[in-house]
């Protein structure tokens, strides 16, 4: 992605507040294309690794990670310096990836990519068996999140696999904070309908979209 794929995640994760974060986005609007690869470096994992969760296919989810650097390369001069740059990239790239959600009827998640942890079968030594079953409720955990609507489906992503705040999510999907946890209310009692007997009391499964309280 923009050639620098392999610098990813050396900085870590500025916010504008930082006089680094600052200079660059100011020198990139007065046209320094190395100042917003500095950006690009920075954000790119987190913003790729969000349109693959929401689109679930690589290629596809690398392309959008490039439109949504393009749109905010393209809209550098309405950037609000007093919020978070990673919170307003990653506010570009899911509304474009809802956008192209909300275009097509059917999505591919790749099952060959591991679900995140913490909706996984936790272990240090795991045996066969136990690996089968995480795999599998793996398997089924991200065909469900399929059926979601692009704005739940959204919504849970930030909220389990980035552990965002409510408000944190409201931010970059531009709504209220009631509106959110009312998506995963709804998410969550989804979820728990097409779970069904699977996140049940005995099968040694955790499952936290079903558990948190609001």
């Amino acid at each position: 992605m923009w050639g620098i794929m392999s610098h990813a995640g050396v900085r870590g994760a500025y916010t504008v507040s930082d006089p680094i974060i600052y200079q660059w986005v100011t020198a990139a609007i007065a046209g320094d294309q190395d100042a917003f690869a500095e950006l690009v470096y920075t954000f790119q994992d987190a913003v790729f690794n969000l349109c693959y969760r929401l689109l679930g296919d690589g290629p596809e989810a690398e392309d959008a990670a490039q439109e949504a650097f393009l749109r905010a390369y393209n809209n550098l001069t309405r950037y609000d310096g007093e919020r978070s740059f990673k919170t307003w990239i990653l506010s570009i790239a899911s509304n474009h990836c809802i956008d192209r959600l909300r275009k097509r009827r059917a999505i591919y998640v790749s099952i060959d990519e591991p679900i995140s942890a913490t909706l996984s079968l936790a272990s240090t030594d795991p045996q066969p068996e136990q690996v089968a079953l995480s795999n599998e409720r793996s398997r089924r955990i991200q065909a469900l999140l399929n059926e979601l609507a692009p704005d739940y489906r959204t919504a849970v992503v930030l909220r389990y696999w980035y552990d965002y705040s409510y408000i944190e999510i409201a931010e970059i999907l531009e709504t209220t904070e009631s509106a959110i946890k009312s998506r995963l209310f709804r998410a969550r009692q989804m979820l728990a309908e097409k779970l069904g007997d699977s996140a049940a009391p005995g099968h040694g499964l955790r499952n936290p979209l079903l558990e948190e309280g609001i």
